[in-house]
């Protein structure tokens, strides 16, 4: 099993998980010794207060 099957595993193994919860929310990349990670824009949950933005 590779780690994407075992994160998808361990998502839905709580009781009412539905497939949204193992859905990506994160982008990794590596270019030139230089690891890169981004929340993507689609992501359910994002980092960061309830209000982060409105009144920043």
């Amino acid at each position: 099993m590779d780690d994407e099957a075992k994160r998808r595993d361990q998502l839905l193994a709580a009781p009412d998980a539905v497939e949204a919860d193992a859905a990506p929310r994160i982008d990794v990349t590596h270019r030139e010794g230089v690891t890169r990670i981004d929340v993507r824009d689609d992501a359910v949950v994002r980092p960061g207060g309830p209000t982060r933005g409105e009144d920043d």
